[in-house]
């Protein structure tokens, strides 16, 4: 799976970027306003049921974004039980789940050019503090493109990894995986250097009065 867009013609698919990130933005403020186990459950539901029904999209697409985090959540978990208690753990637990599943519908029903365009919009008016919002909507765009690559680079090391008698993920892996992704970082901010991606956008020049 090399992106993280879901080809379809749902609702959801339809919607305008601006207002899927809106309605983001406002789901995340609002889950960490409240510290109830019921509305954290309730909310990743809502996505849940959003994602599948009114965005049509398949089981495996929303499962594929939580499978990698599943540890980190079980670590997370455990932490708040020895450290505060079950509630507490229950919520920050279920409140990332939530987060993580509407991204996940967000990013796949809504194609990276559009998300870039948004974030740029956005960045406009930081011009004038001399950021370049199409710098950003680049780092946006690379990002959601190498979540995926990654993914599959780490799937090729696992199989690999099979194949000579591992019968479970290890932590060996990270190595492997962590020179793969220095390397196409090298490789990317090499091409990146050779277009002039870091270059400062040349000045118009000023106007001056036509001589008489």
């Amino acid at each position: 799976m090399l992106s993280l867009y879901v080809p379809g013609d749902s609702v959801v698919h339809r919607a305008r970027a601006g207002l899927k990130l809106a309605v983001l933005a406002a789901l995340g403020i609002g889950l960490f306003l409240v510290e109830s186990p019921a509305a954290m459950a309730g909310a990743l539901a809502l996505v849940v049921v959003v994602g599948v029904t009114a965005a049509r999209l398949p089981w495996r697409a929303l499962a594929v974004q939580v499978r990698p985090v599943w540890l980190w959540l079980a670590l997370l978990f455990g932490f708040h039980l020895l450290a505060t208690d079950l509630r507490t753990g229950s919520v920050a637990v279920l409140r990332l789940l939530a987060l993580l599943v509407a991204a996940a519908v967000v990013t796949a029903t809504t194609r990276v050019t559009a998300l870039v365009a948004v974030i740029e919009w956005l960045a406009a008016p930081l011009r004038v503090f001399g950021v370049r919002p199409a710098r950003i909507g680049l780092v946006l765009a690379m990002t959601l493109r190498f979540i995926p690559l990654v993914a599959e680079k780490a799937a090729r090391i696992r199989e690999a990894q099979a194949a000579r008698g591992a019968d479970r993920i290890r932590l060996g892996m990270a190595v492997p995986l962590l020179i793969q992704v220095l390397r196409m970082a090298t490789t990317v901010g090499e091409a990146l250097d050779a277009r002039g991606a870091d270059d400062a956008p040349a000045r118009r020049p000023r106007r001056t009065a036509a001589a008489s």
